[in-house]
């Protein structure tokens, strides 16, 4: 068979393959209970002033 002929049988291993639906999975969601805290950094202005610094040097 020539690269890129067609080939039936695979065609139709993919297609059932494809067919296939997979109910072996848990159905329930996790619930997660916490808190998330972040440091967002330096303020808007500082920034801007450190950038100022940055650039006139």
């Amino acid at each position: 068979m020539s690269m890129g002929a067609y080939d039936e049988d695979e065609h139709e291993r993919r297609e059932r393959q494809a067919s296939k639906v997979d109910t072996d999975f848990d159905d329930e969601r996790t619930i997660h209970h916490g808190t998330i805290e972040y440091d967002s950094g330096e303020s808007a202005d500082d920034l801007l002033d450190q950038f100022r610094e940055i650039k006139s040097n």
